[in-house]
């Protein structure tokens, strides 16, 4: 199935304006401490949110979200947990949050003043990980993230991010992220969230 076409609105970044593809929206917020960014499926939608409050956006994005119903979406096993992350910039400030994927219950939530997206969507498994066994819940786990699905099975974060004082702390969690993966086990399933299918991987931050 082909990939649908993405619009970007740019609220903060360094050209404010709306992108054609993730590529051209990255550069314009790559580097940018807070950049404010979303993608939309529609140009007349991206137009119409550049013209609002960006918070105001996000706000109405999140409302829509919730509401989508859930049954819509073939082959999805509601009785798990989603991870996902958000980074303005790469690197940037960034977050991550699991959600019971049934109700979009956060379960949990970090941040961090500098880090990657692809870091962020490791340690959101690792956590997701260490969650449901410290639970002793049987659900299965989704992700959107080839890369860090790769990185956990290969029990390595194999980011290029310096490890310097601003990201100290952030590398320090990565260690224990590392060390938990070496020394347990479980029989948690990771499944890759199809979202070309089923849309937004319910953990999403409603940005990208």
């Amino acid at each position: 199935m082909a990939k649908r076409q993405k619009y970007y609105a740019v609220w903060s970044g360094k050209t404010k304006g709306i992108f054609n593809s993730w590529d051209e929206c990255k550069q314009q917020i790559t580097g940018v401490k807070g950049a404010q960014y979303k993608s939309f499926d529609s140009l007349e939608q991206a137009q119409k949110a550049l013209a609002m409050d960006y918070w105001q956006c996000v706000a109405d994005a999140k409302k829509e979200s919730a509401t989508r119903p859930l049954e819509e979406c073939k082959g999805v096993i509601a009785n798990s947990l989603a991870v996902d992350a958000a980074c303005s910039g790469n690197p940037g400030p960034m977050e991550y949050q699991g959600v019971r994927t049934y109700d979009k219950e956060r379960m949990f939530h970090v941040k961090f003043e500098l880090g990657t997206n692809n870091i962020g969507e490791f340690l959101a498994l690792v956590h997701g990980l260490s969650y449901l066994k410290k639970h002793n819940l049987p659900q299965p786990l989704y992700s959107d993230s080839v890369n860090a699905i790769s990185w956990v099975k290969q029990k390595k974060c194999k980011t290029k991010l310096d490890r310097n004082e601003k990201t100290e702390e952030l590398f320090k969690y990565i260690d224990r992220a590392e060390a938990w993966l070496k020394t347990n086990t479980y029989t948690t399933q990771i499944l890759k969230w199809d979202t070309d299918n089923w849309g937004e991987i319910p953990a999403d931050f409603n940005r990208k």
